[in-house]
């Protein structure tokens, strides 16, 4: 069905390459669908347009013979003001797009005409109200994000200033364990020294307290 409705549209041209899968030649056929559909429809739409004419040029000559069998004018003799409001009447018919020109189409047809206006005034507010809404929303939103994003660098610095604490820490604590150690280095290496060179353990502070007790 696509490639007769290419072939259709086309005629003796050649159909432009695509690429052949299920999503393209889907999309194509909705096209040919709704083409096909609208060819039917344009037909119907003529016939209709040749009805309606029909029928206002039956409603001109009657009114035309009215006019003359009533009142014994035309529109050939009527005076230009009285072709004027004749003229406006016949568009106003036409825009109102009314059955006939009687008060009754008239009044209908201004009425209809206000209740869609009232329709449509009532959907904009709607409309205007969510966009208004819509809005604040958006706002509200950027706002928040703003704030994130504040924090986020608050966070990311205070972040690096526990970091750059934190390895001072290390350094501070690595310098304590290892002067830690060297201290009890140093002092056992005194220890074997003062041993070594015939100390007495009786002159000790432990052992002299030991004596005063």
């Amino acid at each position: 069905q696509v490639g007769l409705w290419l072939r259709k549209i086309y005629g003796n041209k050649p159909i432009p390459q695509f690429e052949v899968t299920e999503t393209s030649v889907n999309i194509l056929y909705e096209i040919a669908m709704y083409n096909e559909a609208r060819d039917r429809e344009i037909p119907l739409l003529i016939e209709n347009m040749k009805q309606k004419t029909a029928e206002y040029e039956a409603e001109a000559k009657y009114l035309q013979s009215i006019l003359e069998e009533s009142l014994g004018l035309s529109p050939s003799r009527l005076s230009h003001k009285a072709s004027q409001c004749l003229d406006v009447l016949a568009k106003s018919a036409m825009i109102l797009e009314t059955k006939d020109t009687s008060l009754v189409s008239f009044f209908s047809a201004i009425s209809d005409m206000t209740a869609e206006l009232y329709a449509t005034e009532a959907k904009n507010r709607k409309m205007k109200r969510e966009l208004i809404r819509m809005r604040d929303k958006l706002t509200a939103t950027l706002l928040l994000e703003q704030k994130l994003k504040e924090d986020i660098k608050k966070t990311e610095k205070q972040l690096e200033e526990a970091s750059i604490r934190s390895e001072i820490q290390k350094r501070d604590l690595k310098f304590l364990t290892d002067k830690s150690l060297d201290m009890a280095i140093r002092i056992r290496t005194a220890e074997e020294k003062f041993m070594a060179s015939g100390f007495d353990e009786s002159l000790t502070h432990d052992s002299l307290m030991e004596l005063s007790e």
